[in-house]
This record gives C-alpha cells, sequence and structure tokens, in this order.
C-alpha cells in the first residue's frame, strides 16, 4: 500500500511539473538593428543601363516568438535620403516617384515569420508584414537568409516593390523606358538590445 501511495505521487509530482513547462510562455527574441550596418539598395533596369541606388535606414527593430511565428517591430527608411548618383535623375524621383516631402519615411512592419530562425547557423525564412510607402499600405513576403552567430544576426534580403501597380508614376518618357518594379535588397545586422 505504501509503494501504491509513493508511485502515485510521483506520477502526480510529474503530471504537475509537465502541466507547468507547458504554462510558461514561449520564448520570444527582441533585437535592435543597427543602422551604421545597414545597406538599403535598390535597382531599376532601363531599356539602356540598369540604376542602383541606396537609402538609410533610420532606426529599426523586430520582435518574434520562434515558437508561434508571430512577429512585431518595424523598418524605417529615410525616404529622402535615395541616391542614385545623378543629381537629375534623383531629384525627379523624389519629386515625381516618391513625392518623398510629403511622404518621408518608407516602413515595413512585419506580422509573422514563417519558418524557423536557428539560434546558431543557417536559415531561410519568409518574412511577411506590411510595407508602408508613399502614402499606401501594401501586404508582402520577404525571402530571408539568416545566419545566426552568438545571438548576432546577419540578415539578408531582396524584394520587388511594384511602385506602379501601388500608385507611383512611372518616370518614363519618350527617350527613357524604365520597369514597373523595382528591386529592393537589404543587409542588415540585428543583435539584443543592451
Amino acid at each position: 500500500m505504501m509503494r501504491l501511495v509513493r508511485l502515485s505521487l510521483s506520477q502526480i509530482a510529474c503530471a504537475a511539473m509537465l502541466a507547468a513547462a507547458s504554462s510558461i510562455p514561449a520564448q520570444e527574441a527582441s533585437l535592435e538593428i543597427d543602422p551604421a550596418k545597414t545597406k538599403v539598395e535598390f535597382t531599376l533596369e532601363d531599356v539602356l543601363h540598369t540604376v542602383h541606388g541606396t537609402f538609410t535606414l533610420k532606426r529599426g527593430n523586430i520582435r518574434f516568438d520562434s515558437s508561434t511565428g508571430a512577429a512585431s517591430g518595424a523598418l524605417v527608411v529615410d525616404a529622402t535620403s535615395g541616391q542614385s548618383g545623378s543629381n537629375a535623375r534623383d531629384h525627379r524621383m523624389h519629386a515625381n516617384v516618391l513625392e518623398s516631402g510629403a511622404y518621408p519615411e518608407i516602413v515595413f512592419r512585419p506580422d509573422r515569420v514563417e519558418g524557423k530562425v536557428a539560434a546558431q547557423g543557417a536559415s531561410h525564412v519568409q518574412l511577411h508584414g506590411v510595407f508602408a510607402i508613399h502614402g499606401a499600405e501594401h501586404e508582402i513576403t520577404v525571402p530571408t537568409d539568416v545566419e545566426a552567430v552568438d545571438g548576432e544576426y546577419t540578415v539578408n534580403a531582396r524584394f520587388l516593390v511594384p511602385y506602379v501597380k501601388w500608385g507611383m508614376k512611372n518616370p518614363s518618357n519618350l527617350f527613357l523606358r524604365v520597369n514597373d518594379k523595382v528591386e529592393i535588397t537589404v543587409h542588415t545586422v540585428a543583435r539584443p538590445p543592451k
């Protein structure tokens, strides 16, 4: 009888520990994105050549739950910082396409991570969220490569922005024909806040 009571107490203790473990919240990661280690580049093709340029990241952070994939945060790009190496072309881009005086920020707000981000090593995930540009918000999924080393994450993402479909003007004219989509490449480093 005493043995049966001891066995029952052991089983109750194990069940209680399992129940407690299942109620512990999932591990969430909170990361700050380093603007100094971030490159936001764009590529726009036209019939004669390819235009390359850059934007500056103002600030960024991301939080994600590795068990559910839920994400939040924001990457905020300074729309007025766009440069392509040609003052005349940049003036047209800011005045006629981005209208960056009226819409000075481009913001990506993630809402979920599809796939698992490894604590160490390489991962390939899809970062889903809302891309706000030129006064409108657009749902987007961004293929993202992540390399994790000792709590620091190097992130590379490449995606297309169909800027004409999203309501911006195509700068094409009689002599110049450009693509109606621009490729964006982001390279950044994210780490836990200090």
